[in-house]
């Protein structure tokens, strides 16, 4: 059956109960989703075989994301992330979209960019040149190194050739552009590389140092938008003071730094979650946002003829779903069973949907309340836990704490200590 993500209540449930109303919604059995449970996720000796020396797994706690309609379709989204706060606020900024249709999506395409540095080149501008030339034989060379991903309808598409001028001298870089189709694409892009770099310095009359993969994907762009609902948001102020704070994200690189790290709370969980590369994914999007020369917001907000809020985002998302740690770690795996996602641009759809909520939600709470009251609500558990209180206390603990304002371990010690001299007594 379709996925629906709309769970009310799911936060009252215990972990095991939301695990099962989750896998409901999904049309999963529950079995499927037996790695999000620490006992059926990564075993040491899986995790042995992914990198090296290793003598142990970290967990993080995956969480799942509600009320989420991308491209017309339900999403139960996985996040994994150790902040308190993230995944309620994705759900709730889902929530304040999906009465308009949801996100919206679009794509540039799955190019990934591979370059080769040349060094020493006696005439740069006619070596360009050469290169271009060789265009065609290069692209063939390059497409016997991944008969698979040319059979797929992937492979190497182009080639451009930069003359570059740098304080070690003049330095010619080939970039050679890879439709990777569903994977993230580091491997196929490297190994084809490696493989033209001796034909690009005979050409070239050159030597070739540096070649591997950009990760400043600018040729693999998603795009998410949607309408929050203005009464939902709380009203015409609240959707004017968010298009002004989203006005200083875009003009001070000082306020577009957390903004954009208000973006990546969202991108990084779900990348994570599934198995991708979150540093790849990083780098990609902090270098989108200074695309222009100066640092900026990755975001847009604006209000409509009807008084709504209207968010935009672009970044490159270079993930994928063939190969890594998608393949070879069992929780990413069940991660991905439960998006529902079937292509990579479907991944990197949902992932920017994410991305946009997360922002929305981060943006409001500035505007309307201040980012601590709803946070620290929320962080109020993790500073129980942190001071010890047992899982029976955590709920009394986190309410006083709350409730007076003193959202440190210190003032949960002290409470967690009169809570526990009452029940001595009793």
């Amino acid at each position: 059956m379709p996925t629906n993500s709309r769970i009310p209540g799911l936060r009252d449930h215990t972990p095991q109960e939301r695990l099962a109303l989750v896998a409901e919604a999904a049309g999963l059995e529950q079995d499927a989703l037996a790695a999000l449970q620490p006992a059926g996720g990564l075993s040491l000796a899986q995790a042995d075989h992914m990198i090296e020396n290793v003598v142990g797994t970290i967990s993080i706690p995956v969480g799942i994301a509600t009320n989420f309609t991308i491209d017309g379709v339900d999403r139960l989204i996985p996040m994994a992330s150790e902040e308190p706060s993230v995944v309620a606020a994705a759900s709730n900024a889902a929530r304040m979209a999906r009465v308009h249709g949801g996100f919206r999506t679009s794509h540039s395409g799955d190019i990934m960019i591979a370059q080769i540095q040349v060094l020493d080149a006696v005439d740069p501008e006619a070596t360009r040149l050469r290169l271009l030339e060789a265009r065609d034989e290069l692209l063939a060379l390059a497409n016997e190194q991944d008969p698979v991903l040319v059979r797929f309808g992937g492979g190497a598409q182009d080639v451009s050739v930069r003359v570059l001028p740098t304080d070690r001298g003049t330095q010619v870089i080939v970039h050679l552009h890879v439709d990777v189709r569903d994977a993230m694409g580091a491997n196929a892009v490297n190994t084809m590389a490696e493989a033209l770099a001796p034909r690009v310095a005979e050409i070239a009359g050159a030597r070739t140092l540096l070649r591997i993969l950009t990760n400043k994907a600018e040729r693999r762009l998603a795009r998410a938008r949607a309408v929050f609902d203005a009464e939902l948001l709380g009203g015409a102020q609240v959707v004017d003071d968010i298009v002004a704070a989203s006005a200083f994200a875009t003009a001070d690189p000082y306020r577009a730094a957390t903004h954009n790290k208000g973006i990546m709370n969202g991108i990084t969980a779900v990348v994570l979650a599934t198995g991708n590369d979150t540093r790849a994914v990083e780098s990609g999007c902090h270098s989108h946002a200074v695309r222009d020369g100066r640092y900026s917001a990755l975001s847009s907000f604006e209000k409509d003829a009807d008084g709504n809020l209207v968010g935009t985002l672009e970044v490159p998302l270079a993930v994928g779903l063939v190969g890594g740690a998608t393949r070879a770690h069992p929780t990413a795996q069940a991660a991905v069973r439960l998006l529902g996602v079937q292509t990579a641009r479907e991944l990197a759809a949902a992932i920017a949907a994410v991305g946009l909520a997360q922002n929305l939600a981060a943006c409001r709470a500035l505007a309307a309340e201040g980012i601590q009251r709803g946070h620290m609500t929320l962080h109020a558990r993790t500073i129980a836990a942190s001071a010890g209180a047992t899982v029976e206390e955590i709920g009394a603990v986190a309410a006083r704490i709350v409730a007076e304002r003193r959202i440190r371990v210190e003032d949960a010690q002290e409470v967690l200590a009169e809570l526990r001299a009452v029940g001595d007594r009793a």
